[in-house]
């Protein structure tokens, strides 16, 4: 049982170690949102993974600050809940906007682990202390400065390799780099730069043995993806496309795909990431945790996720070090040859730098009752 007594939301702005481009376009830069939820001399942490425009999904940082604001904090201030799942139905009502539901339902299990003294993990049903991780890497200038970044990482022993492609760049670099390097497991991400029409293009890459293609089609889709899977060798993977695990479920009966990405703030939250990965493991379909440039708050909760069991292949939590000079948690989340260690303690395991997020910040409310 837990009690929310008071929240912050606070925007941070974060400058990034390295131009990350992908056929979304180019970023240099992270937009933070955080959300603190205060109950009984505890505190919950949650970060928001929208962004400033609806290039991934539909939602952006301030429509979800509007309504953290003006719903969904009135809703759950002051009351008090036997469980996150008690938290995540009094938000249950309102339809869509799963990012900004999922920051207020991933700070109350923040909160409740840390109410009772144990990792979030281990109330999510996970065992592992460290989890396999790769990195993903944005598109570069040319082939050769794609095969370098690539051979930087390997060196660094990360699990996987993904490599972000569009049309137009996607055969050249992906040939090169397992030309390169025969062995690695390597996917790409198009991030839904594609159409069926170009099912010939996505077909080529069956040749280079990658472990799958993520979301190659439409943000919405799920029809279209089956009719290609059919066509290709190569499993694909569902990201944007699944929001639940109804979503999940739909998918991979239809034979959308074969692997899913579980994005937490995605879907909504823990309670309902939870479902997804219990649904394709239903199917036997692996799952693994995406990534959306988090920063210490959201890269912790993504990484006590992936100790559950069929988080089956490296997710996208790599060493914090690679995005950020400072980080805004005071603990170090840094992978060594590929493994990344669950923060120890009680909840997600970290704690706010907040001399350093207050000199970052752009923006900073508090609510009470």
């Amino acid at each position: 049982m837990f009690k929310i007594e008071a929240a912050e939301v606070t925007l941070v702005r974060l400058p990034l170690k390295f131009r990350f481009e992908t056929s979304f376009g180019v970023q240099t830069e992270k937009l933070v949102p955080l959300l603190t939820l205060h109950g009984e001399g505890v505190s919950g942490l949650s970060e928001g993974t929208m962004e400033p425009a609806p290039m991934y999904r539909e939602e952006t940082i301030s429509g979800a600050l509007a309504l953290l604001r003006e719903v969904f904090l009135p809703r759950v201030l002051g009351r008090t809940f036997d469980n996150p799942q008690a938290l995540e139905a009094a938000l249950g009502p309102f339809r869509g906007n799963r990012m900004a539901r999922a920051m207020v339902e991933m700070a109350g299990w923040d909160l409740w682990a840390r109410t009772l003294g144990v990792p979030l993990g281990t109330l999510l049903g996970g065992t592992k202390t460290e989890v396999e991780v790769g990195v993903s890497l944005g598109i570069q200038p040319d082939e050769a400065a794609t095969v370098e970044i690539v051979r930087r990482h390997v060196e660094q022993g990360y699990r996987r390799i993904k490599l972000k492609v569009k049309p137009g760049w996607d055969v050249g670099p992906v040939g090169a780099v397992r030309e390169a390097f025969p062995d690695i497991r390597l996917t790409v991400d198009a991030n839904s730069a594609y159409t069926l029409a170009d099912s010939g293009r996505l077909a080529a890459l069956d040749a280079y043995d990658l472990t799958y293609i993520e979301q190659p089609l439409a943000w919405d889709d799920l029809v279209d993806h089956a009719e290609l899977q059919r066509r290709l060798r190569t499993p694909l993977c569902l990201d944007e496309s699944v929001a639940s695990a109804a979503d999940a479920r739909k998918g991979l009966a239809l034979g959308a795909g074969r692997v899913i990405n579980v994005k937490v703030a995605r879907v909504g939250g823990h309670a309902e990431a939870r479902r997804v990965h219990d649904v394709a493991a239903s199917f036997g379909a692996p799952v693994w945790c995406g990534g959306m440039l988090e920063s210490g708050v959201g890269r912790a909760h993504n990484i006590h996720l992936s100790t559950l069991p069929n988080f089956a292949l490296p997710g996208d939590t790599s060493s914090a070090s690679r995005y950020w000079e400072t980080d805004v948690v005071n603990e170090a989340l840094e992978a060594t040859n590929g493994l990344m260690p669950v923060p120890a303690g009680p909840g997600i395991g970290v704690t706010l730098n907040r001399d350093f997020v207050a000199s970052r910040a752009e923006l900073h409310e508090e609510l009470r009752t």
